[in-house]
């Protein structure tokens, strides 16, 4: 997106607040004419009453001018605080906008986009925005009202000496366009090495402990200090433009100005009637003339870091890669029999990962799929949630094309039970009941008894309202496990998706846990994905898996009676137990 058409897109945003902003625009206003009538009433007083000996006299042009200075203050103040407020109102909007386009972006993007990329954009890059429209936004509009303001009273006073003094402005546009050119690319990079170190330490802090387990704390110290440093460089470059191009620059044309000033006033004051007054009105005029616009060029760093990133921003709001569509149609998921039928999906279109995949499950029956990493297990599962679109194959939910229900209907009827169940901050009963209104205290309980979480609950010391830190960190695995499960319960979803739901479970706890799965799966149709067979050996078919297609099929005992990979696996996996 263009940087013009990104500014427009951000002064669309403010129409929301039309009249919030209009008062903002008329402080502004009123403020450059405050500004403006300053030098005028000084230059009365100085050629009227000091002149001609008599400053005593004009006393109340003196009051005037200080009650005018001190109401130039309170405008300036009243017109800074009302784009201030028009500013954080902005950010609210362009934060919500982005975080409600997040929730409906396919699982494709967060699988190629790093968390702390998409925080950067939410907090830092809209937080460049607000800093435009509070500080560099009112600046800018002040500098153009002054500028045109103090333009016109100057060609009043003495339209020859205004000449002079407005000769300086087309150098000062070339100025900024030089600064522009040489400073654009340098911002984009150091805002760029901004982000890619947020990610390297947003990554680093969430796999802590693989870093220190694995002995990795040297490369990444490493990785992060060379991109650390291509940050520092990429700044001091920046700074470099900023140093030659900014406030010296400006103020030497200053400087150069009221050389003109004087010695116009010096070769004229006789022959042209240039009084001192005018002389004083014309200096005041020139730093007015100034003064705003050096603020601009100094603070155009922060304007180019606005539109960078509020171009970021837009990025997220602009995408339209989203969840797999529905048609919506007016249908109810009853039973819960499952069918696929030759189903194939590719997550790049180059490379298959499930190849021509067909299996059935009735209500009440269970299925495991078992397979090595990269098999596909976990690709049946994101198929079947719409996490990821397929296009060849059909899936079947109670003989009904799954594309044809509602999501609703569908996020309503599936319950999942994740690997390493989240956790939400908040409370224990949050944590169960996921802020549907629907479920009372009740059915919470009740739901935390069946999958026999009830007991631990009651042994917390705030029981159902003990606080959940980030991630349920102050729990142990089975119990968080627990909790995923008497949430899933609580829903009373019609089927059952299990992924790998006892992998990281001790085996002391593990007993505890089969028995509440045994418990939820009655009645339920019921998908697992499992890495120990031990845990699946009940199930009513287990399929395996190998680069993306079903190589065996059967029982428990079927499959170890044909002496194929299931066998092999199995026997694995039990001389592992035997020698532990």
């Amino acid at each position: 997106m263009k940087k013009q058409s990104t500014f427009q897109r951000l002064l669309s945003y403010m129409l929301a607040y039309k009249w919030l902003t209009l008062s903002a625009f008329a402080f502004v206003f009123l403020t450059t004419l405050v500004t403006t009538a300053l030098p005028l009433l000084a230059r009365t007083y100085i050629d009227q009453f000091i002149s001609s000996g008599q400053a005593a006299a004009g006393f109340y042009l003196l009051a005037i001018y200080y009650g005018l200075f001190i109401l130039r203050v309170l405008l300036t103040f009243l017109g800074q605080y009302s784009f201030a407020k028009v500013a954080h109102s902005i950010v609210r909007d362009l934060r919500q906008e982005a975080f409600a386009n997040i929730q409906k972006l396919r699982m494709a993007y967060f699988d190629q986009t790093p968390a702390g990329a998409i925080v950067s954009r939410l907090t830092n890059d809209t937080q460049a925005v607000a800093d435009m429209f509070s500080s560099i936004f009112s600046s800018f509009l002040s500098s153009i009202f002054i500028l045109v303001v103090t333009a016109a009273t100057m060609f009043a006073l003495d339209w020859r000496l205004a000449l002079l003094i407005l000769l300086f402005l087309p150098i000062m546009l070339a100025s900024i366009l030089l600064y522009q050119k040489l400073s654009t690319g340098l911002l984009k990079q150091v805002r760029s090495k901004l982000s890619d170190l947020n990610v390297k330490l947003s990554e680093t802090i969430e796999g802590m402990r693989i870093v220190q387990a694995f002995g990795q704390e040297k490369r990444l110290i490493d990785e992060f200090e060379e991109i650390n440093q291509e940050h520092l460089n990429y700044t001091n470059r920046y700074l470099d433009v900023n140093s030659l191009l900014l406030r010296p620059a400006m103020s030497l044309l200053k400087i150069l100005a009221y050389g003109v000033i004087l010695t116009y006033f010096g070769l004229t004051w006789q022959s042209a009637g240039i009084t001192a007054g005018i002389m004083y009105a014309f200096i005041q005029y020139a730093n007015q003339l100034f003064n705003p616009l050096i603020e601009v060029m100094q603070n155009y760093s922060v304007l180019q870091t606005s539109m960078i990133s509020a171009e970021r921003v837009f990025e997220v709001i602009d995408r339209r890669d989203y969840e797999p569509i529905q048609k919506n149609e007016d249908l109810k998921i009853q039973k819960g029999d499952i069918e696929f039928r030759d189903v194939s999906f590719s997550y790049d279109g180059k490379r298959d990962i499930l190849k021509h995949i067909s299996f059935k499950v009735k209500q009440g029956e269970t299925i495991a799929f078992v397979g090595s990493t990269g098999s596909g297990k976990s690709s049946i599962i994101n198929l079947f949630l719409r996490f990821y679109e397929f296009e060849r194959g059909q899936i079947l939910i109670d003989g009904y094309d799954i594309k044809d229900y509602s999501q609703a209907e569908l996020r309503r009827h599936i319950g999942l039970v994740l690997q390493d169940p989240f956790l939400y901050h908040g409370t224990v009963v949050s944590n169960i009941q996921m802020y549907q209104e629907g479920l009372s205290q009740q059915d919470i309980e009740e739901a935390a008894k069946f999958v026999d979480a009830h007991d631990f609950i009651y042994q917390l010391p705030l029981t159902y309202d003990a606080p959940v830190t980030e991630r349920g960190a102050a729990f142990s695995s089975g119990q968080r496990q627990l909790l995923a499960f008497a949430r899933t319960v609580a829903t009373k979803p019609k089927i059952l998706i299990l992924d790998e739901a006892t992998a990281n479970i001790d085996s002391e706890t593990e007993e505890l846990i089969q028995a509440s799965l045994k418990k939820m799966r009655q009645g339920r149709t019921t998908i697992a994905i499992a890495h120990r067979l031990s845990t699946i050996q009940d199930a009513d078919c287990i399929y395996v898996l190998d680069k993306g297609q079903i190589i065996e099929s059967g029982s428990h005992e079927e499959l170890l009676a044909q002496n194929g990979t299931y066998k092999k696996m199995y026997q694995l996996q039990a001389g592992m137990l035997e020698k532990a």
